[in-house]
Parts: structure tokens; sequence; C-alpha cells
């Protein structure tokens, strides 16, 4: 079907500068939200917490309260890194026995897991892993903030009232998922209109919003009581009664428990510069080893990167790959190692720095698009489906079993180049975030490139196994020489489904910040505070 896009087609989104904070985002509704906390005196870290919240009333089907996550910092004023994790879990309630395998092959999403009854372990409340990003925020406001708790809450309110804006991207965000969302009342009753996608209008003066009015109750909830209710108190007991009543496992016992982890970052020596990326079960460990081997394979000339520099990037990264999955799972001594899907993934980046020089890499996800499909109908939540995560066949590293952390595939860092200029880079896109994330790094601190190159800058995809897929805006002769040394297929940056990884990054040099989002995302934005 390729044959049916135009090849004239140029779509730019130039990178914005300031010497004041920006945070690039896929929503730039929440960019500005974060970038107002900015410039109403708040820390780098208060952005973080304001814009996660923002993202989950806006982009609801990416990430949101149900959904987990992690974040890299740097702290300029003691010059130190720092990692806060709030993956998320199976429930401690969970009993294996409730997954029975059905002997039909693989699963119906893109996983390679065996096919569970009912696809209990895809969709629905069965599906749903212990969420993190409140806590996440809880603990980040904890070690950071300098605004109120309740203040950085506020923006999301305000946007929950108005309900979620219609456009063609809702509309066809919505209808990619309308199939399982009818299956659950709630989510058909927040996302459909008598059981089908919602329309985007014609009329210049109509808009069409959907009523988020059980959201914008938990996010005032949320704000008052503070993160704890959640876990704790009646946030988390409306949750817990809304999935166990549907016949999910998750209870009040599986969510009082869940703390947030301080960890140290991942420290990869490259180039001269280091790069600081999230450990453990993330994709932190495999770009340390794709990062290993571009250093002995990639020999940067000057300009742009060659044919040569992009056959380093493709092999590197399918050895790598190969490596993430001979062996993997939360297990001990695999912690370094991370399941891989083929499943579409519903995930969110964002970047921020602020005038201080704080910065941070902040990737958050529900893992399928809508997540497990199913939104709580007391808290007018979306719940995650983390339970896709683990392979349902006993006896391996992965296997699905109770309180097991889950497995990701996201890979948000920073970096200090050898010229000193220091980047927050991630991305969403499931299985295609490292790749992207590899080229980004090696486009800054091998070719020296400042933001609005190296966002417009053809990328390739090396995380479907022998397949290596290129932008087909590659020049000539780097396309050639891909198609004589891999089984290289070509395709077109657009925006559903995306074949590579969207970007959101910010870059400080000296006293001047930069941010840059991904160009073919219609929503996202790099925002500088006023």
């Amino acid at each position: 079907m390729r044959d049916q896009f135009s090849n004239m087609q140029e779509i730019r989104k130039p990178a914005v500068t300031s010497k004041g904070g920006i945070v690039a985002a896929q929503s730039g509704k929440a960019a500005q939200v974060g970038a107002e906390v900015l410039a109403a005196g708040g820390d780098c870290v208060d952005a973080v917490i304001a814009t996660t919240f923002a993202l989950g009333v806006l982009e609801p089907w990416m990430s949101g309260l149900g959904g987990g996550g992690a974040m890299v910092l740097y702290r300029a004023n003691e010059d130190r890194h720092e990692v806060i994790d709030y993956g998320m879990r199976a429930p401690r309630s969970l009993r294996v026995e409730d997954y029975p395998l059905t002997g039909d092959g693989a699963a119906s999403d893109l996983f390679p897991w065996a096919r569970i009854k009912d696809d209990r372990n895809l969709h629905g409340p069965g599906s749903i892993a212990v969420p993190g990003v409140v806590a996440g925020m809880e603990e980040a406001h904890r070690r950071h903030a300098k605004l109120p708790w309740k203040e950085l809450l506020a923006p999301s309110i305000a946007l929950a009232s108005e309900g979620l804006g219609v456009d063609w991207w809702t509309t066809l965000t919505i209808a990619s998922s309308a199939a399982d969302l009818r299956r659950y009342p709630a989510s058909a009753a927040a996302y459909l209109v008598d059981g089908l996608p919602p329309n985007a209008p014609w009329g210049i003066k109509s808009q069409v919003r959907l009523p988020q009015d059980r959201l914008k109750a938990t996010m005032a909830q949320l704000a008052a009581a503070g993160p704890r209710d959640f876990y704790e108190g009646d946030l988390a007991k409306s949750l817990a009664a809304d999935i166990q009543s549907a016949g999910g496992a998750l209870s009040v016992e599986d969510l009082a428990p869940f703390r947030a982890h301080l960890r140290e970052p991942l420290a990869i020596p490259y180039r001269g510069g280091k790069v600081f990326a999230t450990p453990e079960l993330t994709a932190g460990p495999t770009l340390s080893r794709t990062l290993g081997l571009l250093q002995e394979s990639l020999k940067p000339a000057r300009g742009e990167p060659d044919a040569a520099a992009y056959v380093a990037y493709a092999s590197a990264l399918q050895a790598a790959y190969r490596e993430r999955l001979k062996d993997m799972g939360d297990a001990d001594g695999r912690r370094a190692l991370g399941a891989e899907a083929l499943a579409p993934a519903c995930t969110t980046h964002f970047s921020a720095v602020d005038r201080d020089g704080n910065m941070a890499a902040v990737t958050q996800t529900l893992l399928s698009t809508f997540g497990s499909k199913f939104v709580s109908p007391q808290t007018g939540v979306t719940m995650n489906n983390g339970i896709m995560w683990f392979d349902p066949t006993p006896g391996t590293p992965n296997s699905l079993a109770p309180n097991k952390r889950c497995l990701t595939n996201y890979t948000p860092v920073l970096a200090q180049a050898a010229d000193g200029r220091r980047v927050a880079i991630g991305a969403s896109g499931g299985r295609r975030i490292l790749p992207a994330v590899a080229q980004l790094l090696s486009f800054v601190m091998d070719y020296g490139m400042d933001l609005d190159a190296a966002i417009h800058a053809p990328r390739i995809d090396a995380s479907e196994g022998a397949v290596v897929i290129g932008d087909v805006r590659l020049p000539a002769p780097v396309r050639k020489e891909l198609g004589a040394r891999f089984d290289y297929e070509e395709a077109r940056i657009q925006t559903l489904p995306m074949k590579f990884a969207c970007p959101s990054v910010v870059l400080r040099d000296g006293l001047t910040n930069s941010g840059a989002t991904e160009p073919f995302q219609p929503w996202s934005e790099a925002v500088a505070q006023a």
C-alpha cells in the first residue's frame, strides 16, 4: 500500500530555543502546562508532575494514573543523576491457574506468548497490573518539588472539566481500539458514542467533547487527599472494587505496599561523554550494549551519517536485540535483560529542562493502546494491561507469577556529550524506542547535530528480528547499502500505524535550552516557558 502516498510531502517541526525552561511532549497542551509551571517558579520536577497528570487527561490511551514508568533526572546543583522507577507489578493476589493455556497457538495480540483462554492477559480486568504512575510522582515530589502537590494537579482537573476534545487524531486512535473498548460498559461510555468512535466535526465553530466527569472527580480527590489515597484510601478501594467485581485480581492489599524506587542509573561511557540510562527491567541495558558496539564499529565522518554509519547502527541494534531476547525476565541474574513485544505500544515520553539546568527524561505507559481497555467505572481511570508483559508458559525467567515486576521497552536517557552539551532523550513506540534513542544519541554525540537537525534526520529501525526498516528519505547510497547487507524494507514516516518511534527531546548548551518533538506526531510540541 506504500505506493498510494505522496513522495513529495515534506513535514517539518522546528526546534524551540530559549534561555528559560522547555517541555517537549507528545501533547503540546500538556507541554504548555509544564511550561507554565516553570514560568511560575517551579523546578523541572514540578513541570514533570504537572505534565504527567495533564497527559493522563489529554491522551488517556497512552498513559495516566492507571499506568507505570520511569524517569531519569539530572540535578544541576549536585551534578548528580538519578532514576525513579515506578514500573508496574503483577498483583500479589494473582492466581496463575486463572490464566490457562488454550493450545491454540500465539496470542491474538502480536506478542509471541502462547494464547490464554479468553485473552485474559491481553485485555479486561484480568490483565491489570499494579499501577505505578502516582507513586512515581509522589517520590519525585517528595525529593525535589518546590510547589504544592495540589497546585500541580490543578491544571489536569481543569482539563478534565473541559472533556476530551475530539479531532481526527482522537477519532483515529479510538477507532483503532473500539472493538475491545466496547466490551466494557464504562470504557464504551468514556470513549464511544452509540458504540462507535466519535467523529470530529466539520464545522469550523463546532466541537465534540467526551465528558470526563469521573476522571475529574478522581483527580480532585487525588489533589486533596494526596498520592497515598490512590494506594491506601478511598481511591484504592474504588479501583479494587471495580476490578474485582469485573473478575480481576487487583485488591487494596496489592495497592497499599506499592512504592516507587530510587535507583542508580547505568552510566555508559560513550565517545568521550557519558549516557545515563534506566537499569534492570527496561531497555537501558540493551542500549548500553548497543552503544558499546557502536563505539567499536562506527567511525564518525564529518557532516551527516553515511552508509557505513547506518550499517553500523543496524548491526549493533540487531546484535543487542539478539542478546536481549535469548534470556529475559524478573529473575536473579537476569534483571539486566528484558522481554520484547511485537504488540503496538501505547506509551508517552516527554523531556524537560529548567532555567537552572535541571533535566528530566520521562517515559510512561499503559502498555497497549488504551491498556487493558478497561475503565474503572467509579474513578474514570483507564487501566494498564501489564500482565501481557509476562510469558504465560511456566518455567521461564519471565513466566507469569504474583508480585513479579513487569518488563518494559522504555528507554529514557540523559547524556553529556564530549563538548559539554547535555541532552534528555526518549520516545514512545514499544520495541522501536531503543533504535530511535540510540540513533538520536549518535546524531548528537557523534555528529554534533543540534536538535533541529537531529529530529529531522531519517532513521532506521532494527527491532524486528532480521528485518531492517529504512526511512524512504534516506539518501540513495544509504538505501542501496542497507539493501545489499540486510533483509531491507522501507517505510514512510506516518502517524498511524507508526513504523518508527516517536521521540521528544531537550538539549542544554551552556545556558541555552532547546526542545524538539517528532514532526509527524500531530499533537507533539516543544513549549518554552513565557
